[in-house]
């Protein structure tokens, strides 16, 4: 197993998109915790929600790249871009 991490633009002014897709996102990423080590919305400038940003611990990047794919966010149209990214812990903790 390999972590990385996934960093999700959000289309700008899709705040509206976020809202109405925010539960159906949420079971979906409880429906996948044993993937999930660390998630949570970005936020911009005026702490409004702006992206998602996940650490997941996946088989292969084309796990970490289906589940991202599978996100109700990704299927309704939020996100402007998502970067797939391996990802090493060097200080900290997941546990």
């Amino acid at each position: 197993m390999a972590l990385f991490m996934l960093a999700c633009f959000d289309k700008p002014g899709a705040i509206q998109l976020r809202m109405a897709t925010r539960e159906a996102h949420l079971a979906y990423v409880r429906e996948n915790a044993d993937a999930v080590k660390l998630a949570g919305p970005m936020l911009d400038a005026a702490d409004q929600m702006a992206g998602s940003l996940f650490v997941l611990e996946c088989a292969d990047r084309e796990a970490a790249e289906a589940f991202t794919t599978n996100d109700p966010y990704q299927k309704a149209g939020l996100f402007d871009r998502v970067e797939v990214r391996g990802f090493k812990v060097s200080i900290g903790s997941l546990g």
